[in-house]
C-alpha cells in the first residue's frame, strides 16, 4: 500500500511492506489484534519517533481512519523482506520410490541450487531433490518415501528476498501561501482514477466460467499384495483367488463332419455311454459295499461296548463287596476295644 506517512513535522507518500518478525515474512494483510513491523523507504528520522499514515488528506471524506501508527525501530538501507514462494511441478517417469520430475524449475543450475532441498507430494508423500537431468531443461531426479502416482502435483516450498521500492517525495504544502495551503491534493491512486473515470476493470480470463468438460474416468489396476504381507494378514483379509469363467462354446467354431467321421464319432459315443454305465454300476457295488461293511463295524463296536459294560458293572460290584466286608471288619474292631475299655 502507499499510504501518506507523517513522522515528526515531515509528511510523504510511501511504500510500506508489512512483514511479520518471524523471519520478517511479507504479509498480505495486516494481521488482527497483534504487532508487526513495517519496512518503507523515507527520510532519516532518530529511532523512537512517533508515525502515523492516512490514505488521504481530503477534508471531506465518507470514512476517514488512520492507516497506521507506530514507532521507528531502525534506521537501515539493507532490508531482508522475505516472502513465500511454492514451486510445483509433475512426474514424467515413476520407478519404485524414484522419479523423475519436470515443469518446477527452468535450468539445471536453478536445480543444482535446490539439491538435497525437502519436497512433498499434494497426498502427503515427502521427498528430496538428488540429480538433475540432461533431458529436458530443468527436470530432476527425486526420491521420495514411497511410490507416488502420475496424477500427483510435487512442491518444493521456498523463500526469496523483496526489495522494498525507493519510493519517497516529500510533501510541501506547507510552503504554499497560506490560500493555496489546504488546496494540495497527492497523487491520485489508480482506483480513484477509474472511479471517476467510470473504468470497469477487465475481468480475468482465469475466474470466467467454461464450459464443463466430463472428466475422462481412470482406471486403476489390480491391488497386487506382496506374498510376505499376506502371510501376515488374517484369513479374512487374504485376497482370494477367484477362477475366472470363460464361456468356451463363444470361440467354438463348428465343424462338420463327413460320413466316415460320423460313423466314427458315434462309435466313440457309444464306448463313452457303456463306459459311463459300468462306472455307475461299480460306484453302486461300491456303495452297497460300504455300508455293508459300515453295518457290520457298528454291530461289531455294539458288542464291544456291551462286554465293556459288563466287566464294569462287575468291577463295581466287586469294590462295592470290598468295602461293605471292610467296614464290617472296622465295627467289629471298634465293639471288641470297646468291650476291652469297659473291663479295665
Amino acid at each position: 500500500m502507499s499510504p501518506l506517512v507523517g513522522e515528526g513535522s515531515k509528511l510523504y507518500p510511501s511504500t510500506l511492506y508489512v512483514i511479520i518478525i518471524m523471519r520478517r515474512r511479507m504479509l498480505k494483510y495486516t494481521p488482527e489484534h497483534l504487532h508487526c513491523d513495517a519496512y518503507f523507504w523515507g527520510p532519516v528520522t532518530p529511532q523512537g519517533s512517533g508515525m502515523l499514515a492516512v490514505q488521504s488528506l481530503a477534508e471531506k471524506q465518507e470514512n476517514f481512519r488512520l492507516v497506521a501508527t507506530g514507532v521507528v525501530l531502525e534506521l537501515d538501507q539493507s532490508s531482508q523482506v522475505m516472502k513465500k514462494l511454492k514451486l510445483t511441478g509433475n512426474p514424467y517417469k515413476i520407478f519404485k520410490n524414484t522419479a523423475f520430475i519436470k515443469g518446477m524449475f527452468n535450468s539445471s543450475l536453478e536445480v543444482a541450487k535446490f539439491e538435497k532441498a525437502q519436497i512433498r507430494t499434494v497426498s502427503g508423500i515427502r521427498g528430496i531433490i538428488k540429480r538433475a537431468l540432461h533431458q529436458p531443461e530443468g527436470a530432476f531426479r527425486a526420491s521420495f518415501e514411497d511410490k507416488i502416482l502420475m496424477s500427483d502435483i510435487v512442491f518444493v516450498k521456498t523463500w526469496f528476498k523483496v526489495d522494498v521500492p525507493k519510493y519517497f517525495v516529500p510533501v510541501t504544502n506547507l510552503l504554499l501561501p497560506s490560500a493555496e495551503r489546504y488546496t494540495w491534493q497527492g497523487m491520485r491512486t489508480v482506483a480513484q482514477i477509474k472511479r471517476e473515470g467510470n473504468i470497469r476493470n477487465a475481468a480475468p480470463t482465469d475466474s470466467l466460467y467454461t464450459p464443463i468438460e466430463d472428466r475422462e474416468e481412470k482406471t486403476f489396476g489390480p491391488l497386487k499384495v506382496p506374498s510376505n504381507v499376506q502371510k501376515a494378514l488374517p484369513m479374512r483379509f487374504k485376497p482370494k483367488n477367484d477362477e475366472i469363467k470363460v464361456d468356451v462354446s463363444e470361440e467354438r467354431v463348428a465343424v462338420i463332419l463327413d460320413h466316415k467321421e460320423r460313423k466314427i464319432a458315434n462309435a466313440f459315443k457309444m464306448l463313452r455311454t457303456l463306459h459311463g454305465d459300468k462306472l455307475e454300476k461299480s460306484e453302486a457295488d461300491r456303495k452297497k459295499r460300504m455300508a455293508k461293511f459300515q453295518d457290520k463295524m457298528e454291530a461289531t463296536e455294539g458288542r464291544k461296548m456291551n462286554k465293556q459294560r459288563e466287566a464294569r458293572q462287575k468291577i463295581s460290584k466287586m469294590m462295592t463287596r470290598k468295602r461293605i466286608v471292610n467296614d464290617i471288619k472296622m465295627d467289629k474292631r471298634e465293639q471288641k476295644n470297646q468291650k476291652d475299655n469297659r473291663r479295665k
